[in-house]
């Protein structure tokens, strides 16, 4: 009997994985664990499927996490933030002896869990950090390009916009007020360095970008975790991570909140109750989301990652972009998706290395490709309604799709 724990399984990144699982049908028994047990139970009732349970789980208690995650094989982290709560599972996961997958989008928090890698290998555990959109699908579409499509690799640039979810979490606003508050790794001219996102060395990596499907939007510096590995494992010059979130008016709000200096997690005393600065601020941030949503008419949501790579092909410069676009889908699938077909190969035996891994270092490309396809029918790259988009731009400017 196969099992696999999805933690924070009835969030929106987690619920999609759970669906996404059932639907591949890996595993023998599936279970829901959250924090929110009524959103646990009701997520199961929801799908409907008899290989579904559900658990209550205190992702910031290690002996609940152990007790949670007793007897499977393959757990799944969709908890955030990461930066708070990753090491404190990981290190739960890894003295229970079980493979673990994440969807980690915190640079900071990455560090630390592949600073677990030595305790992983002598546990004797895969665990595959990062397997999300980004990162996760980015790395993976990197490397494929390094290893079968360029003769060498000059920089990779990834790049995302998204937004108009139909619900929206406060860890998912707490990760972007924490990004915009951190120093941010960039790799640039073959050197690790940061940058401040309202800094001169941010702001000169500012970019407008023309997104597949929803349109251009300017991207700023984002910390996630693909500056700081995929350098290790792909020579290159430089690897940037810049994104957005959309409408504009939306993310622009975040960041006057941020600005603003309303981010304290230190409680203050107002009128005699205290009050935590940052959640306030994630508070007011969620309820002006529905009303920006319908004062801009926004739609449906939409969204794209970006991935733009150059280098040489027999000596020659060429450029390949990635484009993974959607309308109607939202982040949650972007994530939860990958993160599924993570414990899915896992599972299947397909990642073989012990320790703590980011998915370029353990990961086959095209293993995962395959099981995207069936997942997101990706039977012509270049077919209408494929969301994934691969362009191919020669050193004369002349650019052709591709098919996987």
């Amino acid at each position: 009997m196969s099992r696999v724990v999805v933690l924070g399984g009835c969030g929106v990144v987690g619920s999609i994985a759970v669906k996404t699982l059932t639907s591949i049908g890996e595993f023998d028994e599936i279970v829901v664990a959250d924090l929110n047990y009524e959103g646990a139970q009701t997520c199961v009732s929801e799908i409907g499927e008899g290989c579904l349970s559900s658990v209550m789980v205190d992702a910031s208690d290690p002996d609940s996490i152990k007790e949670a995650i007793k007897g499977s094989d393959v757990v799944l982290n969709c908890c955030g933030p990461f930066y708070k709560l990753g090491p404190i599972v990981l290190k739960a996961v890894i003295e229970s002896g079980i493979n673990y997958v994440d969807v980690c989008d915190d640079y900071d928090a990455t560090k630390i869990l592949l600073a677990m890698d030595k305790a992983a290998k002598k546990a004797g555990i895969s665990a595959l950090t990062g397997l999300g959109s980004s990162p996760g699908v980015a790395n993976l579409l990197a490397k494929l390009c390094a290893d079968q499509m360029l003769d060498e690799v000059e920089s990779i640039d990834i790049l995302h916009a998204h937004g108009g979810e139909p619900k929206e979490g406060a860890a998912v606003v707490a990760h972007r007020i924490h990004s915009m508050i951190s120093p941010i790794p960039m790799y640039l001219n073959g050197k690790f360095e940061t940058v401040e996102y309202f800094g001169e060395s941010g702001r000169a990596l500012e970019i407008l970008v023309d997104f597949h499907c929803i349109g251009a939007y300017t991207c700023y510096p984002y910390p996630h975790p693909e500056t700081i590995t995929l350098p290790n494992y792909i020579k290159c010059k430089r690897v940037t991570n810049l994104g957005c979130v959309i409408p504009t008016q939306y993310y622009d709000l975040i960041r006057d909140v941020v600005r603003l200096g309303i981010v304290s997690e230190e409680p203050l005393d107002v009128k005699g109750t205290e009050v935590t600065p940052l959640d306030f601020a994630i508070a007011y941030i969620l309820e002006q989301r529905e009303k920006i949503l319908k004062a801009t008419d926004f739609g449906v949501q939409r969204g794209c990652l970006k991935i733009v790579i150059r280098g040489t092909v027999d000596g020659k410069p060429h450029r390949f972009d990635f484009s993974m676009a959607s309308v109607g889908q939202s982040m949650g699938e972007g994530t939860g998706i990958p993160a599924a077909i993570g414990a899915v190969l896992m599972q299947r035996g397909k990642i073989t290395e012990k320790g703590v891994l980011p998915p370029e270092a353990c990961v086959n490309p095209l293993d995962f490709l395959l099981v995207m396809k069936n997942q997101l029918k990706l039977d012509k790259v270049s077919g209408e309604g494929s969301p994934l988009i691969i362009e191919s731009i020669d050193a004369d400017g002349n650019l052709e799709q591709l098919e996987i």
